[in-house]
């Protein structure tokens, strides 16, 4: 009889192509579905909550999958964590509902995504936030971040190729705070992103932030609907898939 079973994985991004299974490219879900396959003797197939582009880490993200087998989910957790040697780790693994399903009853996200903001880069978790030499105005930030909170048409912030029906989201709470040792962290929490939405943000608003645009011309560039009116994109190490919310 076949289960379902759920699991929330944590990943560092660095060198591989995203989460998406890809040909000739090492990929999360390629990885963890090579496992899986292995420690089952069947072939499985993975369902992931979304997409994480190349270079994006994960602290939550969640995927759901079906197998014939009377293994239970600890005994698999531990399995595929002996085996996998990337730096890829299954933190929970349960067996749920056979209509779950990963992707579709998903009801929120929340990313995370780090800024160091200082003169000198660092040697350590460099790769883990975006180095900003010029000094950032958090206040500018939050009221960028407050003309985002809402339901809004995101298609300023979409690259191409977003598989979606409507550029539409919701985003529940949009914020930065300051953390120790002159680091920012920027949270966001929506109903669904767009490809590239988050890091596509986080490069406008740190425009507003250097003063080279005002709260006021942010709020254009969300209403103009136009990609080419936002700011260049963030780069990708400082994002982090912090979780998945479900009903």
């Amino acid at each position: 009889m076949n289960k379902n079973f759920k699991i929330i994985i944590e990943y560092d991004g660095t060198g591989f192509f995203g989460w998406q299974k890809q040909k000739n490219e090492i990929t999360i879900q390629n990885e963890i579905e090579t496992v899986l396959s292995k420690i089952l003797n069947q072939k499985i197939k993975i369902q992931g909550s979304g997409r994480t582009d190349a270079g994006v880490h994960a602290l939550g993200q969640v995927a759901s999958f079906y197998a014939a087998t009377s293994i239970n989910p600890l005994q698999l957790k531990k399995a595929v964590n002996s085996l996998i040697k990337l730096p890829i780790v299954i933190k929970e693994c349960t067996i749920v509902d056979e209509k779950f399903h990963a992707r579709y009853n998903a009801v929120s996200k929340e990313y995370h995504y780090f800024i160091l903001n200082q003169k000198d880069p660092c040697a350590i978790k460099r790769q883990y936030q975006w180095h900003i030499r010029h000094p950032l105005d958090i206040q500018i930030m939050n009221q960028c971040c407050l003309a985002i909170t809402g339901v809004f048409d995101f298609k300023s912030f979409e690259n191409s190729g977003s598989p979606r029906s409507t550029s539409i989201r919701e985003v529940y709470f949009a914020k930065i705070n300051s953390l120790e040792n002159n680091r920012f962290i920027f949270k966001i929490c929506a109903n669904g992103f767009l490809r590239c939405m988050v890091r596509n943000l986080i490069g406008t608003i740190v425009l507003a932030g250097m003063n080279k645009i005002t709260p006021d011309e942010f709020k254009k560039i969300l209403g103009a609907k136009k990609r080419s009116k936002a700011g260049a994109a963030a780069p990708p190490h400082g994002l982090f898939l912090k979780k998945v919310n479900y009903s």
